[in-house]
């Protein structure tokens, strides 16, 4: 049995366990949920990502135990670690060109010549996910105080949220 952790924003909420047997992994989630609501607990690895499935609350904690062909398996490559995340769900793509993605003179002059950026939606709410370096100047610094540094896809980021007149809201 191999143990990971099981991480939400890049803290440690719990652990994932791993049993490998000739045909089949067996994965089990066990941690703390850090808010309300239904999450997701996922296995990341070095080539790719694996949905475990929505975590069953057990008191103040919750957990999933679910079997895996290998098919399904081997494209995670070397398992890196587990993630929990809400199910409601935020998706990221890339976003090559973030300044596109807006109409705002401002925000487009501000985004320009940005690389790796994401994009996602939580309801009404257009997410944008720029990368985050503390050794270089905090990306949008006007809009820092509406800013969420999270880890997706292993990666830190600024996330923002914007409303459909692409006005910065709180997320």
């Amino acid at each position: 049995m191999d143990k990971f952790p099981l991480t939400w924003e890049g803290r440690s909420v719990g652990e994932l366990t791993l049993e490998a047997e000739p045909l089949y992994t067996w994965f089990t989630a066990r941690c703390r949920l850090p808010e309300e609501g239904l999450w997701c607990a996922w296995a990341v690895g070095d080539k790719g990502e694996l949905r475990l499935g929505v975590l069953e609350p057990q008191g103040d904690r919750a957990a999933i135990r679910r079997r895996f062909s290998r098919t399904m398996t081997a494209p995670l490559g070397k398992l890196l670690r587990g993630e929990i995340r809400p199910a409601g769900g935020e998706t990221w793509e890339a976003a090559p060109s973030p300044e596109s993605l807006f109409r705002t003179p401002w925000l487009r002059q501000q985004l320009r010549g940005i690389s790796g950026a994401l994009t996602g939606k939580a309801g009404e709410k257009r997410l944008l996910a720029l990368p985050y370096d503390p050794a270089k100047p905090f990306p949008l610094p006007p809009l820092f105080c509406l800013a969420r540094v999270r880890t997706i896809r292993g990666a830190r980021f600024v996330v923002y949220a914007f409303d459909e007149k692409e006005w910065p809201v709180f997320h």
